[in-house]
């Protein structure tokens, strides 16, 4: 068995990145470890870099979404569907874990997301804590971390295109109730806005309408199942909002779907929905600023149906599994990867991610 791994640091907000090594500690009973086959860098990353999300504790090892080969494992270790898992074994895992199933929002509200024990992989654990980001070339599964075997037709790199987008994406589509004939409009086309486009296909959208930048996303936008792609750099808002609206039959859509991570999106999408139709805010996973909404021409006067979502839970993440495996004949997951960087090269895959060069960087540990 290996000693030591390697990993990538964020020393601070602002940086350095470092790579570090350090010995492999003894695992307790109900733990596993992984050798890291991928670890996604996701908008999310860039925010840590920048110290933009609140109680991070620094220095860190980022990537929340990663998978790899099962090389370890003290005592049993069980999937979802109680079957035991085997060294050798391809494995994924939820990154949000130690939820405590017995605070008011696990057992009254049944919104796990929230509950105040809730602890995830690469981003509320520091480095000296242990193995606990994907940009390593191991990771160590902590009694209670819950594993998935990917499907045989699912491999590896399919997943990890998905990343941490997809299950938000899936808990954004479950949040929109989208019905079959509806027409959806979509906000963003980064990893979560184009696997919201996915999930509302397969949801029975009659019409998926997706608005970002730049064109090479929009293009695999169309490929992700939107029959319109705007760009916004060539339409102002309310070209956009109008734009919409022309495409529904002149109402507005039925569902529209946030994914920018822009606050002036807000305002922006509200009107673009129809009268009575839903509004779902997926993007904001971090604090960039308030939004200007008038109550009662954005919502009251509209009978507007506004939800939040955040992050996103287990089931989220194994029915997203089911249905990206499902979907993978006819929507080209892998095509998000713009580029595969190694633990050195970890400064330029997030700079990469922050300059919309790419729509997805992966990093695999192993490679020189």
């Amino acid at each position: 068995m290996p000693s030591s791994s390697r990993f990538a640091v964020i020393e601070k907000p602002g940086g350095p990145i470092v790579i570090r090594e350090a010995r492999i500690p003894s695992l307790e009973p109900g733990s596993a470890l992984l050798r890291t086959l991928y670890s996604e860098v996701c908008g999310t990353d860039c925010h840590l870099f920048h110290g933009r999300l609140s109680g991070v504790p620094y220095p860190l090892t980022p990537g929340h979404v990663s998978v790899g080969e099962v090389v370890e494992i003290c005592g049993e270790l069980r999937d979802a569907e109680g079957l035991p898992f085997q060294t050798g074994e391809v494995a994924a895992f939820f990154d949000v874990h130690r939820t405590c199933g017995r605070c008011w929002h696990c057992l009254v509200a049944k919104t796990a997301t929230r509950c105040p024990e809730r602890r995830v992989y690469g981003i509320t654990y520091g480095t000296e804590d242990g193995l606990f980001g994907g940009w390593s070339e191991f990771i160590h599964l902590l009694p209670g971390v819950l594993p998935l075997r990917l499907p045989r037709d699912l491999d590896p790199l399919t997943y990890i295109a998905g990343g941490c987008g997809m299950p938000t994406a899936f808990h954004a589509v479950e949040r929109a109730g989208i019905r079959m004939g509806d027409t959806v409009a979509v906000q963003g086309c980064g990893p979560v806005g184009l696997c919201v486009a996915a999930f509302s296909a397969a949801s029975g959208a009659a019409r998926i309408v997706v608005l970002g930048a730049p064109g090479n996303r929009l293009t695999l936008a169309r490929r992700f199942g939107a029959d319109a792609a705007l760009d916004i750099r060539t339409l102002n808002p309310v070209e956009r909002v109008a734009a919409v609206r022309e495409l529904s039959g002149g109402r507005g859509a039925d569902v529209t779907i946030e994914a920018s991570g822009n606050p002036a999106a807000i305002p922006e999408g509200m009107e673009m929905t129809r009268d009575g139709g839903v509004y779902v805010i997926a993007g904001q996973y971090t604090d960039n600023g308030p939004s200007q909404i008038h109550p009662h021409y954005h919502i009251n006067r509209k009978h507007l149906d506004v939800r939040g979502c955040w992050g996103s839970e287990f089931s989220h993440f194994h029915r997203g599994i089911t249905m990206m495996t499902r979907l993978s004949p006819r929507v080209p997951w892998q095509d998000m990867i713009g580029a595969t960087y190694s633990l050195r090269e970890t400064p330029q895959a997030l700079e990469d991610v922050e300059q919309l060069r790419v729509s997805k960087a992966v990093i695999d540990p192993w490679k020189p």
